[in-house]
């Protein structure tokens, strides 16, 4: 392998992109005005989705009636609700942090003896034992935020058979004491990476399409060059181009206020995903350009790939069905937006299971798509 060569047609390939404004513009400068458009036009979202993992930890150990069961089961009853009973709250804790559960309620010791001095006295606000349920919410979540805790206050309300306040139980959402309540904004950044990423599959689709309409590729076919060379040097461009990018975007949203607290470590990490990704994305331009006779119908077809990643692989996906979030588990970009989300907004260790488990599919699959769009390519050049 000559890395000179590589060097050379590496440079080409960002020179063509630099010098063409409508691909300088959907690379760069669209992400840009999409991200600042779009901050300035959200400023909440309202979405639901059907059914949210919450974990209960019932410390009220000495519970001889039942009470604590009863309200874990008046939770369980609730549709929009999949409890998960926990024995100690670290392993609660971090299935939180990783996003495998959207809360954690811990039930205190003296539940049981709250409710009781409750039903002895009910219009005796003084004679009852004060008690509180401890919330911790996913902030990597604008649904999990907004909608649990008015559902278990409201599942609280409807155990204790109360008309209105005061109440003996007080519900306090513990993991927002110290942390500010970010916008809807915040909540979608993450998703924005992978967002402006996607469209590298449509320019990289188009570009190879006219090399080969304005006979370019025939030219370099008859050079020294190997399609190894040509190849590589196409993928260090277009990775190159997806770090700038990445560098643009996180500086549009930080100038709109997007400023997580995370060590450097964790920041290279999230930059590796991205760079990891643009490689599933050149596989499926490849994979476009194979299948297009002329750049214009490579826009076209390329939306292929590009819609349900838009949809099902970021910030969007949070607002669908299940049977769609479901889905979403077949494209790459699902799995770097989880990610991302954890690193920015969750602030999980980059060495958690959940980032490690995002990571590998990631470079699995982006490796995977690359390889099929490569094949194909050179199959179809031989033809």
């Amino acid at each position: 392998m000559n890395f000179q060569r590589i060097n050379a047609l590496t440079k080409k390939e960002l020179k063509k992109t630099f010098r063409e404004p409508a691909v300088l513009f959907m690379i760069f400068l669209f992400p840009i005005v999409f991200v600042l458009t779009f901050g300035i036009a959200f400023g909440g979202l309202g979405s639901t989705q059907p059914v949210y993992d919450i974990g209960v930890i019932n410390l009220d150990s000495a519970n001889s009636s039942g009470s604590a069961q009863m309200f874990i089961d008046a939770l369980s009853n609730i549709t929009l609700l999949h409890v998960n009973v926990y024995s100690d709250n670290q392993t609660a804790q971090n299935d939180l942090e990783q996003g495998k559960v959207q809360a954690v309620i811990i039930i205190p010791a003296t539940f049981s003896q709250s409710l009781s001095s409750y039903y002895a006295s009910p219009n005796n606000p003084k004679c009852w034992m004060n008690t509180t349920l401890l919330l911790y919410l996913d902030r990597g979540s604008i649904v999990a935020t907004q909608v649990i805790s008015p559902i278990v206050k409201k599942v609280l309300t409807s155990f204790l058979n109360q008309q209105a306040a005061p109440s003996p139980v007080n519900v306090q959402i513990a993991s927002l004491i110290e942390t500010r309540q970010l916008s809807a904004f915040e909540f979608m950044a993450p998703g924005m990476f992978t967002f402006a990423s996607i469209f590298l599959i449509m320019m990289i689709a188009q570009s190879f399409t006219q090399d080969r309409e304005n006979g370019m590729l025939k030219r370099i076919r008859t050079t020294p060059i190997t399609s190894t060379e040509f190849m590589t040097s196409q993928i260090i461009a277009y990775m190159l181009i997806a770090l700038i990018q990445a560098i643009l975007v996180f500086a549009a949203i930080h100038l709109i206020g997007f400023k997580p607290q995370i060590s450097i470590p964790a920041y290279l990490i999230a930059f590796t995903l991205v760079i990891l990704f643009s490689l599933s994305n050149v596989g499926f331009g490849l994979i476009t350009a194979t299948v297009s006779r002329t750049s214009s119908a490579a826009t076209g077809i390329s939306f292929l790939f590009v819609l349900p990643q838009l949809f099902l692989g970021t910030f969007v996906g949070t607002s669908l069905s299940s049977a769609a979030q479901d889905a979403c588990k077949f494209v790459p970009s699902y799995y770097v937006t989880d990610a991302l989300t954890s690193i920015f907004l969750r602030k999980a260790s980059i060495g958690s299971p959940a980032i490690l488990l995002d990571f590998a599919i990631t470079t699995i699959s982006s490796i995977a798509v690359l390889a099929v769009g490569i094949i194909l390519f050179k199959k179809y050049l031989k033809t």
